[in-house]
Order: structure tokens, then sequence, then C-alpha cells
């Protein structure tokens, strides 16, 4: 197994080809998996026998001459917010215990159909509430870089999964920065897709007019790949866009030469002195590739965090009344139902989803609904105004990812305003619905990666695909 392929592209080619077996590659994985799950905690469950179950299935295909798919093989881990038929899915939730969904997730059964091998469930901050991964019910996921740092969040087993090698790619889900954030901790690709390219049936809801599901990978072609097998419209999504899958493998090798990149002049502050040169250096390397910078202003990106602050917290208070011990997951018995919806709520939920809950009933309560939610969704309108105006004069855009590198475990954990604002740079792109992805370009403090966002108008992910293939063609000469 010493010559078994790592990426996705390399796996899916040996195994159609028959050059290696999914069998062996799957136990490369697993062995990695044993190595070192106990220290970095990426998963909740780790589906072994089904894994190689489904990997012997692939080579069958492959022995009697059936192409297993563009994924043929590839080991691939799932958030534990993704719907997956009879296994269990918690959600990093107490309150979701015992819980076997009835259905896959679309993009579950997509990836099963494109040939993937599961390999489990990955940890997450409690229903997707988090920039660290320390929400979870089920313990902290560390970082494989740096087990004294978080992994990012919300999906830091995701991005955990795959910078371990626990997995070629895993697929997260993206509401204020889940997806791209811990990637950029984590050193590896993570991209949020347009709102409405890949389906979100399946998807336990934070918050559904923001929330995005999307891959992590070790490189820009990989997560090209994976995107493609994912995408494209779903009619049990009402939000899916009525088109195609994503293409975007194409035009990877294309340069940026004749394209504008837009430089925010008035990005918030308050980024590492590091993270800055990174993305200077990053602006350098596109201008010597051929692309022309332009100064771009976004002035209600700002107001951000705010926005979404009022507008997540809102959704997820209606989304999460779901779970009141009647229908499936956990119950504390009481004397009569309302004490019942209390106890239950009380017991399974953590710390900061009541925390969010408690934040978005009072938005959406009687006399505030205006003053809070209201003019929120005006500032998310202003948002996608600004970004409107900045892509009529550049293609892309670029900002950091994160304003820090990975920080300590527990740094953080008091202060959940100083949580929040990793996500300054991220959350505006939910807001306005369009697609972003981060690129890891260099090192910041303590030799830690650094990430650097590629932002790009609704339905622009061949653009945003070509720059970052640049980026990571600079990033590694």
């Amino acid at each position: 197994m010493a010559n078994t392929p790592v990426s996705v592209a390399g796996i899916a080619s040996a195994v159609r080809s028959g050059e290696v077996s999914a069998v062996e590659v799957l136990e490369r994985h697993l062995a990695a998996i044993d190595a070192r799950e106990s220290d970095i905690h990426a998963f909740n469950l780790v589906t072994a026998d089904a894994a190689r179950a489904t990997a012997a299935r692939v080579d069958a295909d492959v022995a009697a001459g059936r192409d297993p798919g563009p994924l043929a093989g590839v080991p691939i881990a799932l958030k534990d917010n993704l719907c997956t038929r009879g296994v269990p899915t918690t959600c990093s939730s107490r309150i979701l215990e015992g819980w076997r969904p009835p259905y896959d997730a679309t993009v579950v059964r997509r990836l099963a159909a494109a040939g993937a091998v599961f390999v489990g469930k990955t940890n997450l901050d409690e229903f997707a509430m988090g920039s660290s991964t320390e929400n979870s019910a089920f313990g902290v996921t560390l970082n494989p870089l740096d087990t004294s740092r978080v992994a990012g969040g919300s999906s830091g087993g995701s991005a955990a999964a795959v910078a371990a090698s626990f997995a070629a790619a895993s697929l997260g889900s993206d509401t204020g920065g889940s997806i791209r954030q811990p990637a950029a901790l984590c050193g590896i690709v993570g991209v949020k897709p347009t709102y409405g390219t890949v389906s979100r049936y399946g998807l336990v809801a934070f918050a559904s007019s923001l929330d995005q599901i999307g891959p992590f990978t070790n490189d820009v072609r990989d997560a090209s790949i994976v995107l493609e097998a994912i995408s494209g419209h779903d009619p049990l999504d009402s939000t899916s866009i009525p088109r195609g899958p994503v293409t975007t493998t194409e035009v990877l090798d294309r340069g940026v030469a004749g394209l504008r990149v837009g430089r925010i002049v008035d990005l918030p502050g308050g980024s590492d002195p590091e993270v800055e040169q990174r993305l200077a250096e990053a602006f350098d390397a596109l201008r010597a590739a051929g692309a022309t910078i332009v100064d771009v202003e976004l002035p209600s990106m700002k107001f951000g965090l705010t926005a979404y602050y009022l507008i997540a917290p809102a959704e997820a208070s209606s989304n999460l009344a779901r779970y009141d011990g009647v229908r499936y997951g956990m119950r504390v018995d009481a004397p009569d139902t309302n004490a019942m919806y209390g106890a239950t709520r009380a017991a399974g939920f953590g710390d900061e989803v009541k925390r969010r809950i408690m934040l978005g009933t009072y938005a959406l309560s009687a006399g505030y609904f205006d003053a809070y939610y209201g003019k929120a969704l005006k500032v998310r309108r202003l948002i996608h105004d600004d970004f409107d105006r900045a892509y009529a004069q550049a293609d892309v855009l670029l900002t950091p990812t994160s304003p820090i590198v990975a920080f300590p475990v527990g740094a953080k954990v008091d202060d959940p305003l100083s949580m929040y604002l990793c996500d300054v740079f991220t959350i505006p792109t939910n807001l306005a619905g369009h697609p972003a992805m981060s690129v890891p370009f260099g090192t910041g403090a303590d030799g830690l990666p650094v990430g650097v966002q590629v932002l790009a108008p609704t339905l622009g992910e061949p653009v945003m695909f070509q720059v970052a293939a640049e980026l990571e063609r600079a990033a590694t000469r």
C-alpha cells in the first residue's frame, strides 16, 4: 500500500483502472484513523464495517468491467448533521441521541452513486453553532497540525479528518464560514458554493436561508471534482437552482491573465500582521500571473456580523423548535407536556445553542421584530447590493479567510464576541448567497497555516476556482 495515491483524483483514477483496490485505499485510511483519532477526535462515529462492504462492492464493479463512478473508492467523511439512513446522526447534540434517519441526504446519495466510500460521521459544534468545535456535546476536535489548538468550526471534525489523512475528502456545512474558517485553520481547501447550487435536503437545518453544503479537500482540483459530484438541481429542495452540476475542473489550468481581482479598501481591521502580509503576497502573486488588481469598496461589510447574529439565531429558534422530546431523540419525563418540553430542551441543548435560541426568539418577539430582525434583513440587502457594485468592477474579491491562525483550545470559550469575530470575513458571503472558498497560502504566527478567501458573484464558481488554482500554484512554488 506504500504507493497508494492520496488525492481524490489519484485514488479514483487508480481504483477505476484496477491499479489499486478500493479496499487497499480504505485500509490505509482506517489505519490512519486508528493511529491518531484518539488524539484528535475528528469523528463522532467511524463506520469501518460499512465502509469495507462498500469498498468491496467498488472493487467488484471494477473487476466486472463496470465503472463505479468519478469518486471510485475515495474515502469521504460526512459532517454529523447530514442525514445517513440507519446511521446515527446527532448534530453533536444530546437532544438527538439515538436518532437514526430513515433516509439519506441528497449529497450522500450523490456521493454514493459516484462510488465514494463513507468512513464516518464527523464532530461539529452543536447544531453547527460555533467557530471552534468546542461546543460539541461529545468533546473538542483538535487541530491535527498542533493538538493544543482548535480545528475551527463548526465543521472542525470534517476539516481535521482531511488534514489528518483520515479521509481524502469530507463534506461540511457553511452558515457563516463553517467550511472556510476550519479549512484555513487546518491548512486545506474548503468551498462554500452559491446558495442553491448544492441540495440542502437531508441537512439538519441551522439557518435555512444561509446554510450550504460544500467539500473539504487537500487541493483545489479535488475540491472541484467533489463539488461537481454533489451539485445540480434537486426537486426535493425548494431552494435548489434549476440547473445542472457546477463544472469547474476544466478552468483550473487557464491562469488569471486578464482577470480583475478586487482588493477591498474598507475591509474590517483586526487581522494578525502575518495574515495581512499573506494577503498582500496573494495579490502580488496574482498580479505577477497577469491579473489586474482593482480597489473596491464594501461599506456595509462591517455590519455583516451584527446582521448575521440576528438573522441566523432567529431562523435557528424556529428550526430547533421541532426538538421537543415528542417525536424522536432525547426525552426527559415530567408531570405534563409543557414541563417535558422544558426539561428535555434544558438537558438536551448545550449553552451556545440555548444562547442563540434565546437571542433569536427575542429578535422575533412582538414589539421587537421590526427593530431587530426586520432591520437585519435590510442590512442584508445593503450587503448584497454592495457586493453587486463591487463585482461590476472585479471578477473576484480576495480577503483573509480568518483574521487569525488556529488559537489555543479554551482561549475564547468565555468570550462569545471574540469567538464570533473569527467569522468577520466569511459571514457577508453567506448573507449575499454568493460562493467563496479558502485556499492555503503560507503560514502565520507559530508557523500555522493562513487561508486566503476567494469570493465570486452568484454562480461564479468557475472564475473562483480559476483564481484559487493560480493561488495554489503560487503558494507551492
